[in-house]
């Protein structure tokens, strides 16, 4: 499936790309429609979110959502292009085959390169979506775009800065004499050095693949660069040219195992360096270090070299160059030559073009490896990106986002006095005074439970807080804050959210890290600050030196200056909605702001006990809306003192990334009221805060708070602060968290969530108000956000980061197709953080919160998903009885979610946690039955098994392999879970969710429960009972597991098919079995309420966990009987059936033998052998009429009515026709014989214009025609059906709907919808009645008629073996003869003969009785024929000329040889007399008939193989043929016969002319290939002339040649001979003129020590008479064979005679 282009909003669209070849991939992929209008985050949903298979595409069009669906699951096959089938060739003959190669045609799997389709995904993505892919990239370590190409090759590369600002990391890096410290950073501005690699010329080796083994090492290489080794890497990349790719090394602290000891960026330039100069500009001077792959280098090559020498810190070149391809090269690496000629350090050079990938990698490794950690500059990618610019690059950070970058630095001043000060002076409401608020309310609503009269101090103490917080005014930080998120732009307002997330992480990291960088103690160590540069860098432009400072902060520039980015795109809102929707102009502001909240409502939740939530989304329009000023450019802005003050909207568009120190003025400007800080200072006992925990969810809560003071103090909000409602909702509405509950002062701002609520009702339509909620709940280490996030792509605050704490909801709008199953319109995920977290100064009063968010989480639940992280065991008591607690609370207050737990390792602690909550799940989620008509709802809590990559943050470990796998079952139970409970309960909508909070949240503060918020106790010991329990129930099953075993049997043991016996005994049994279940359970019943009594700590709560057990004992009870009844009813079934069965097999028998006999009769007459198509129709006949005279046993009253009609009301449904519903009523009843056709079946327009023909006559009897047609096809439908003996199917019905729907489908007629229900009514009504006489027959036998056409072949093989079995002996024997006798006598022929003749060939020719004496014949040999082409032959094929000349020899042997018939004729006569022998030795003592001749057959087998001597292949006797009845006396006169037959057959054949070819193929050795092997030697020749290794001596360890061969028989470069011999050539080539021969003889065993070649032996001098010979006879054809100028040799060769040629031979040889 291709993408789908969503309609979204955008504020700018790029333009369309040009059609071009990289259009064509996008066009190719299903990508075209995202070239103007962008994918963006929200894309994820249809793609991952709802994806519950991880399916592989069929198209190429599937490939970008397969792409995107594997990496969101981290899949490390996620970059694969990969089609399942092969995808069919374009049309057209006309294409190319360069089309077909680069994968445009053909049958190749892989329609792309993969590189193309990663770097498509990101041209067709929006940045915000670009940095969602980097992230989860780099988390699979694959290599991500950090240059990305431009479609239209004429405009300039795009610098991907945005999305790599999200990559964090951590490491360790290590120096001599430092102590390792864990350092975490922001990739983008972390100072490393950066190696950037480029390739300039053809290279033979991959790059990519030598940068893979360089980051991970060669025991493990990981792909983060795709190189062609990878499947599709091979094709040609028509995309992804010039695209720049960055990975990171991190080390991890461990020496033996890091490659560096720091991190390492490496770049990779994809394709030619040459044909992307801005790309390899950038690259040079941003780059520490920049390797380049030289393969053959032009003059152009040459000159980008010194240009990039000039400008680069630290060049490194490779030669990988092909020296077969280098004919036209200026640049030869040979020496120091090109580190002399560009003037580069000693071994800045590395020689690679005879090395692997391994192997230069190694020494890249090892050159990098010398200059880490001080001898390369630190470069940060920030530095680069403003390069880039320089350069003319685009750069994706444009105006809007510089924009928002700054605003978020307003937002953010004053931070880097502390976070603890900030929060009190810029976000002071989530203070002491909130969290002594809430304490207040819970004591209230306590007493108020309690029937007491409210404390009048607390009532004083209240009265004063409330006074306090109406003095509030809001901060500097919060109007800034408050008017970013009210742009209208939505573009700048997502910048601004994400950077403000980004931001605030890096000041916590910069917190946390105690340097700045990683190099800064190396750094401050020196004297100069830097590492030394080189000259070029020191006497070149300052200003690229200057700007790879380690100073991560942004200079200030001119905003106007950047280039708008015109491909940016409004990221889509995750709840899709249309554009009314949507946040309106200014013009419209005022009539969103009209939406209603009711002022009333903190009274409201103060006097009553329960509220329901549509009180709470009812309002008062009026009262607000006249609050609301007419002046829509209104902006809130602080005055001096704190105070509201009107002000045009002004923003500072200086981009400032750095914190700076507030000024005096501006410290006075951020202040609070003085009244409100003395509060805020006397309070007691105030809450203190992590330093680093400052978050966006602080914000957005200080938001909400802002406006929950307008409900304490009415008529205080402005304008701004009545509108943060609606803007709460567009917040929501495009995927950001809402804080549902603090947990940091453990309350919840209820009037600000119903307002919010509230405008979310109002905007969204009134039939999609249905809610599913699911929650992961969890400690705080379990990582819930990372959890919910990898399944549903969503994002929520990580609390483990900031020890975040509180309960977050994010809404999900749930597609149509998943609608419909878990009816429900959106998915509310609710996310739990700072669970059982360090505790802070009162571990109480941490207690007692985490039990309210747990509790409150629960309570609003319908899928609790119960996380336990990998530490599950360090703090197990207070994680466990937390949740426990919850799920206890929540049990008692009259809801039980769906449970699944989701355990993050397989450890001994956390399968112990997940197995005990399993427990304590699964008997709190049986429901409590209120009747005795209500079954009990047994509900099991699933354990899956996730090992996430959340821990991982260094990125340095793989994914684990079974993540993706684990994740999908995961999500597949979850949705499973979501389903059943559509059909539990019905979903509820807005206003009941946040009725269901109001109730839930009332019961915490008011501590309705029994179960109090600081007992632990409770639930260790409601546990251990869970436990003991468990056990005890595990006991009863197999108790009554045993007593099934005694009840079948008495079941096996009576008389089947007698009615009265059967149902007596299975009554009996029935009843037996209910008492003996309930006597047990009543035994369990009593230990459970002795424990209850026993425990002191479960005394006390009796009357709350009696009912709860008791309940599950109930449950266990029904499920014990239902399941024992249930396979008593089975077995007994089965007994019945098994007994109908063998009534069958015996009427079939009796069939059959009457049939057998009538058949063996015809055959006798006849003389003819029926053939198995005339015994399969026989017994056909046989077959039918068994059946229809069977006696099936009749069916009890079974009406098919009612399945008739579901399946029926589900086909009207699913064609949208529930207006006709109540016409199925008159399906069963009495019908009309016939179907009428009626005026209502056709429309008022259709019966108009057709008033005046005839009143609509003809249009009437053309519907009746049809409906007739399509009638008449349904008696036929049913004849089939009832003809096959089978019994009644649903699908019959589904089968005969679709008929109807596409007969009407075929008749386009003026038709309603009316006519086709009526029509299916009335067929559905028949249907009813004639499927249920063929139901009523086999209902009771079903699975006997299942059974019985099941093993019809075997019955039908059966049959037919009966009939053959009268003359089996003579097949069995003829079987035998040819599976078995025959092919060991052929064996037995042949096995020796090829060694017979290789023996003749060497008696007669001794030439090949040794190697010399062979390799002399064939020189000889050539000498005489004087062929040239034969020469060619010898020296360049040397072995398959070798193998032609024994196989010549062999062939004319053949031809003249009389003794292979002889021979074959004596080995025939003596092995057929061992098989008779064997036979007759076995048949002594056996006569009869035989139940089984297979264990005889197989004794004549061993026979022969101990006669013969030879391996007999026994397998074909295991087949059914061998292994039956016979009469072996019969058996034994056969055998002989067609044993006597065969010989004389084989005798004849013998003696016939014999064809030398088919006689080899039959010999299992081959006399050529056995000679070859004797004559053939060691098989290696001279490295220098390519003469063979003379040596005899079996396993030789120095090769010797009698003769060399001289230059100009081999192709050479120079057409010059100054030598005749190898060894003089050799020397020449090789060896200082002035050595000695003693010394020479030794160099020459230097150049290849398993060689001896001495230029003084004359052996290698004297024989080469014959080669000098054969050169000078055929030099000019050797010249011309070879393209090259004739060899220039001495005279006296040319007076070598052919004679004399010859006699060297000789005389070689006889030495």
């Amino acid at each position: 499936m291709s993408l789908k282009l969503s309609k979204r909003q955008s504020s700018k669209k790029k333009k369309p790309p040009k059609v071009n070849a990289q259009a064509e991939v996008l066009l190719k992929l299903g990508l075209e429609a995202f070239g103007t209008t962008p994918l963006d985050p929200a894309s994820m949903l249809d793609i991952s979110t709802w994806t519950l298979e991880n399916n592989s595409p069929l198209d190429p069009k599937d490939l970008p959502n397969a792409f995107l669906q594997r990496l969101w699951l981290l899949s490390p096959d996620a970059r694969s292009s990969h089609c399942k089938f092969p995808f069919e060739a374009l049309d057209g003959a006309n294409k190319s085959a360069e089309k077909t190669i680069n994968g445009f045609g053909g049958e190749s799997q892989c329609s792309i390169n993969p590189l193309d389709l990663v770097t498509a995904v990101f041209m067709s993505a929006n940045t915000f979506f670009q940095q969602e892919m980097t992230v989860r990239m780099v988390q699979c370590q694959f290599a991500v775009p950090l240059v990305l190409p431009n479609i239209d090759q004429e405009e300039p590369s795009r610098f991907l800065l945005w999305p790599l600002r999200g990559v964090v990391s951590q490491w360790t890096p290590h120096f001599p004499g430092i102590h390792k410290k864990v350092q975490e950073g922001f990739l983008v501005s972390t100072c490393m050095p950066v190696i950037s690699c480029i390739k300039l010329g053809h290279c033979g080796i991959s790059k990519s693949q030598v940068l893979n083994i360089v980051i991970s090492g060669l025991g493990s290489c990981n792909e983060t660069f795709l190189h062609r080794g990878v499947d599709g890497g091979q094709l040609t990349r028509r995309l992804s040219n010039g695209l720049v790719e960055i990975g990171w090394y991190l080390p991890t602290g461990d020496t033996d195992r890091d490659i560096f000891p720091v991190p390492v960026a490496i770049c990779n330039l994809r394709g030619d360096a040459g044909t992307h100069e801005k790309c390899l500009s950038l690259l040079c001077q941003a780059s520490s270090a920049v390797v380049v792959f030289c393969g053959n280098l032009r003059e152009k090559e040459k000159q980008l070299l010194a240009s990039c020498k000039d400008v680069a810190s630290k060049l490194i070149l490779i030669d990988v160059s092909d020296m077969e391809r280098n004919e036209n090269r200026v640049v030869g690496f040979v020496g120091q030559n090109l580190e002399e000629d560009m003037r580069l350090p000693n071994g800045s050079v590395l020689p690679g073009k005879d090395l692997n990938e391994e192997e230069l990698a190694d020494r890249l490794c090892d050159t990098l490896k010398d200059l880490l950690p001080d001898k390369l500059k630190l470069v940060t990618l920030e530095a680069a990106a403003k390069l880039a610019v320089e350069l003319g690059l685009n750069v994706d950070e444009d105006v809007v986002c510089k924009k928002a970058m700054a605003t978020v630095e307003e937002v953010l001043k004053g931070l880097d006095e502390g976070s603890d000060l900030f929060r009190q002076k810029q976000l002071p409401l989530q203070g002491a005074l909130w969290c002594k608020l809430a304490e207040i309310e819970k004591e209230e609503s306590k007493q108020r439970k309690e029937g007491k009269e409210i404390n009048h101090q607390m009532q004083k103490e209240k009265k004063d807080i409330l006074v306090e917080l109406s003095s509030y005014k809001m901060t500097p930080t919060m109007k800034i804050f408050t008017d970013a998120l009210f742009t209208t732009d939505i573009v700048e307002r997502t910048y601004f959210l994400s950077w403000m997330k980004l931001r605030l992480r890096m000041l916590q990291m910069d917190k946390q890290n105690s340097q700045q960088n990683l190099f800064t103690n190396q750094q401050t160590e020196r004297n100069d600050g830097m590492p030394e540069q080189p000259d070029e860098l020191e006497n070149g432009d300052s200003e690229y030196s200057d700007s790879f400072c380690t100073d991560t902060s942004f200079e200030e520039e001119d905003i106007k200056d950047q280039p708008v980015n015109a491909e940016l795109q409004v990221p889509v809102p995750i709840l899709q909605m249309s554009k009314e929707e949507t946040i309106q102009p200014e013009s419209q502001q005022k009539e969103l702001l009209e939406f209603t909240y009711d002022t009333f409502i903190v009274q409201q939740l103060s006097n009553e006990k329960e509220i329901q939530g549509e009180e709470i989304l009812e309002n008062n329009r009026e009262q607000i809306s006249d609050q609301i000023s007419d002046d829509q450019n209104i902006c809130l802005e602080s005055g001096e003192n704190g105070t509201l003050s009107a002000k045009g909207k002004q923003l500072d568009t200086e981009l400032t990334l750095h914190t700076s120190h507030v000024s005096s003025s501006t410290k006075h400007h951020m202040s609070l009221d003085a009244s409100f800080e003395d509060q805020v200072a006397s309070c007691s006992e105030p809450l203190e805060l992590d330093p680093s925990s400052l978050g966006l969810e602080h914000f957005l809560r200080e938001m909400g708070l802002i406006f929950e003071l307008t409900h304490i103090t009415p008529g205080s909000g402005s304008h701004n602060v009545l509108r943060l409602p609606s803007l709460a909702a567009d917040l929501i509405l495009y995927g950001i968290p809402l804080e549902l509950m603090d947990g940091d002062a453990s309350n919840i701002p209820m009037c600000w969530l119903g307002c919010v609520f509230a405008e979310l009702k109002r905007r969204l339509p009134e039939e999609r108000f249905r809610t599913r909620i699911l929650t992961s709940l969890g400690e705080h280490r379990a990582r819930n956000a990372e959890v919910l996030s990898a399944l549903f792509g969503v994002k929520f605050p990580e609390g483990e980061r900031r020890s975040t704490r509180g309960v977050y909801m994010v809404a999900l709008c749930v597609p149509d197709n998943l609608r419909k199953h878990m009816e429900c319109d959106f998915l509310l995920l609710v996310d739990v953080e700072g669970l059982c977290s360090v505790p802070l100064v009162n571990k109480k009063n941490t207690q007692i919160c985490d039990n309210e968010m747990a509790t409150v989480a629960t309570g609003l639940s319908d899928v609790l998903m119960q996380n336990i992280s990998s530490h599950a065991g360090s703090e197990f008591e207070t994680n466990f009885t937390v949740i426990v607690n919850a799920l206890l609370r929540i049990k008692e207050f009259g809801s039980m979610p769906t449970c699944h737990i989701l355990a993050q390792d397989e450890g001994l602690n956390s399968m112990l946690q997940a197995s005990q909550l399993r427990r304590v799940s699964d008997i709190l989620q049986t429901e409590i039955a209120d009747n005795a008509d209500n079954h009990y709802a047994k509900t099991t809590s699933d354990i899956i098994i996730v090992k996430g990559p959340w821990y991982n943050t260094s990125f340095t470990e793989p994914v684990d392999a079974q993540y993706s796998k684990a994740l999908l079952k995961l999500k597949q139970n979850l949705f499973g879970a979501l389903k059943k409970c559509a059909a539990k309960s019905e979903a509820s909508g807005l206003p009941e969710f946040i009725g269901r909070l109001c109730a839930v949240w009332d019961a915490v503060k008011a501590k309705s429960f029994s179960v109090g918020l600081q007992n632990t106790d409770i639930a260790l010991a409601f546990s251990i009972l869970c436990t003991e329990l468990s056990q005890w129930e595990d006991t009863f099953l197999e108790h009554m597991e045993n007593w099934l075993i005694v009840a079948k049997k008495r079941i096996f043991d009576a008389k089947a098919l007698d009615t009265m016996v059967e149902n007596d005994l299975l009554s009996e049994l029935k009843v037996e079995a209910r008492e003996k279940v309930k006597t047990e359970v009543d035994k369990i019943r009593l230990k459970v309420e002795a424990n209850l009594m026993k425990d002191n700590h479960l005394k006390m709560y009796t009357e709350t966990f009696k009912p709860i057990l008791m309940s599950n004992m109930g449950d266990l009870q029904v499920r014990a009987t239902e399941d024992i009844t249930q396979r008593l009813e089975t077995a007994n079934e089965s007994h019945s059936s098994s007994t109908q069965l063998k009534k069958f097999e015996t009427l079939l028998e009796k069939g059959k033998e009457s049939k057998l006999h009538a058949l063996v009769q015809t055959s006798k007459s006849i003389n003819l052998l029926l053939q198995d198509k005339e015994l399969e129709e026989e017994f056909e006949g046989v077959w039918s009429n068994t059946l229809s005279n069977f006696d099936f046993r009749p069916s009890e009253t079974d009406d098919i009515t009612a399945r008739v009609t579901d399946i029926l009301r589900e086909n009207i449904i699913s064609r949208g026709l529930q207006k006709h519903m109540k016409k199925l009523e008159v399906i069963g009843q009495n019908q009309p014989t016939s179907f009428q056709v009626y005026d209502e079946h056709f429309g008022y327009r259709s019966r108009l214009k057709h008033m005046f023909e005839d009143n609509n006559r003809l249009q009437r009897v053309e519907a009746q025609h049809l409906a007739s047609n399509i009638i008449d096809e349904y008696n036929q439908f049913v004849a089939d059906k009832s003809s096959s003996p089978a019994d009644f199917s649903e699908s019959y019905i589904t089968e005969m709907l679709e008929n109807v729907e596409k007969a009407l489908k075929e008749k386009s007629m003026e038709i309603r919808s009316a006519f086709e229900v009526d029509l299916k009514v009335y067929l559905c009504s028949n249907a009813c009645q004639d499927f249920q006489k063929l139901h009523d027959r086999y209902a009771k036998d079903r699975e006997l008629l299942t059974c019985i056409n099941t093993t019809k072949g075997t019955y039908l093989a059966e049959f037919i073996y009966q009939f053959r079995k009268r003359d089996q002996c003579q097949r069995m024997a003829q079987a035998f003869t040819s599976m078995v006798i025959k092919p060991i006598v052929l064996d037995y022929i042949y096995q020796p003969l090829g060694t017979f003749i290789v023996e003749e060939i060497q008696g007669k020719a001794p030439q090949y009785l040794s190697q010399q004496a062979f390799h002399k014949s064939l020189l000889e040999g050539l000498i005489k024929e004087d062929r040239f082409e034969s020469y060619m032959e010898y020296l360049l094929f040397y072995d398959s000329f070798r193998l032609r000349k024994i196989q010549e020899t062999v062939v004319a042997h053949l031809s003249e040889s009389t003794n292979m018939d002889k021979w074959r004729q004596h080995r025939l006569g003596e092995i057929v007399g061992k098989v008779a022998a064997a036979v007759s030795q076995t048949a002594e003592g056996t006569n009869g008939v035989l139940s089984d001749t297979k264990p005889l057959l197989e004794r004549v087998c061993l026979t022969l193989e101990r006669d013969v001597d030879m391996d007999v292949t026994r397998a074909s006797l295991n087949g059914p043929l061998f292994s039956i009845t016979t009469e072996w006396d019969r058996f034994v006169t056969c055998l002989m016969e067609l044993l006597a037959a065969m010989r004389l057959d084989l005798a004849q054949e013998f003696s016939q002319n014999m064809d030398i070819d088919q006689f080899l193929q039959c010999l299992p050795i081959q006399p050529q290939d056995s000679i070859f092997n004797r004559v053939r030697g060691c098989g290696k020749q001279c490295p220098f002339c390519k003469a063979p290794c003379e040596v005899e001596e079996m396993e030789h360890k120095v090769h010797r040649v009698l003769f060399h061969r001289p230059k100009g028989m081999f192709p050479c470069e120079s057409s010059s001979l100054s030598s005749t011999s190898c060894p003089e050539t050799m020397t020449k080539a090789h060896l200082p003129q002035n050595m000695d021969t003693q010394h020479m003889s030794v160099a020459c065993r230097t150049l290849d020590p398993d060689w001896s070649i001495s230029p003084d032996d004359p052996r290698g001098q004297t024989p080469s008479a014959y080669w000098r010979y054969v050169l000078a006879r055929f030099n000019e054809r050797f010249a011309k064979e070879y393209k090259q100028e004739p060899a220039k040799i001495p005279e006296e060769w040319k007076r070598i005679t052919q004679e004399v040629a010859f006699n060297s031979l000789k005389e070689a040889f006889l030495t």
